[in-house]
């Protein structure tokens, strides 16, 4: 399945070459998971190219396979048929060659490191210089919205503010793009929707690739230009749903016919598919 969006004028040959480029190809990819009670099919034959630039989401009730594809895609678990290659590559070249940053769900930070601390700890692993450590850790906390918080730790910062630093970490050393496992899930609304229009300027300004897992249709809606939409196990794609709605975007928008009418063909994308299982 081709999944594309223009995000600059077609005059920018540069950028339309850019665009044209798959970060991720995924060819009629299976897991089966072996286990004591027998085997689990965890995902069936999965299709699907994520370009350049995209925010993809990949949505659909506990248990259909969206963190276990995520997974697959970071090479930290191996499917049992069919192919998948990042930008190019292996997940494993792919991991290997800090293609990729990884947000869990849970911020993962070290207690005993500050803010700072936290972020250098991939650069630090990299063999970065001291210098070029620091200049990492200013530019992507001061993105994020902690440029002030450099020498607090963890448990003097709210969630939403840890989850913010996990996101600079994950950034700090640059990958092409960034894989994000139901990051904000365990937050309140209102903190939520400000981290979720803090990740679209964060998106807008460096220009990633996001594949982002969530189990919130609203969410799913207001930050991607595609959302792949998944079936109840074993996981398979129901339906990839391409969003007309513009690269910026404000809270505002979920008010807006064009938002609620892709809310809309979401949700019924999902309730079609558990009819059908």
């Amino acid at each position: 399945m081709d999944m594309m969006v223009n995000t600059q004028p077609a005059s920018s040959p540069e950028r339309a070459k850019e665009e044209a480029r798959k970060i991720i190809a995924i060819d009629d990819l299976s897991l089966v998971f072996e286990t004591n009670d027998g085997p689990v099919n965890a995902l069936s034959h999965i299709n699907l190219d994520i370009h350049a630039g995209d925010f993809v989401s990949f949505i659909g009730p506990s248990g259909c396979g969206k963190t276990t594809l995520l997974r697959v895609i970071a090479d930290l678990e191996r499917q049992t048929e069919g192919s998948i290659q990042v930008d190019g590559t292996s997940p494993e070249d792919a991991r290997l060659n800090r293609l990729y940053g990884y947000v869990f769900q849970a911020p993962g930070l070290f207690p005993w490191r500050t803010i700072a601390g936290n972020c250098k700890v991939p650069l630090e692993i990299f063999g970065m210089s001291k210098e070029q450590q620091q200049r990492h850790v200013d530019k992507y906390l001061e993105l994020v919205g902690l440029g002030d918080f450099h020498k607090k730790f963890p448990w003097q910062l709210s969630g939403g503010m840890q989850q913010r630093a996990s996101i600079a970490r994950a950034l700090s050393f640059e990958p092409e793009l960034l894989l994000m496992d139901e990051p904000f899930g365990a937050l309140d609304e209102i903190t939520r929707d400000h981290l979720n229009l803090e990740l679209l300027k964060i998106w807008r300004e460096t220009r990633k690739t996001v594949v982002f897992v969530t189990h919130s249709i609203p969410e799913a809606v207001l930050l991607s230009t595609h959302i792949v939409v998944m079936s109840p196990r074993p996981g398979r794609i129901a339906k990839i749903i391409k969003s007309p709605l513009p690269r910026v975007r404000t809270l505002e928008d979920r008010e807006s016919p064009e938002f609620i009418a892709l809310a809309q063909e979401v949700r019924e994308a999902l309730a079609n598919d558990h009819r059908i299982n």
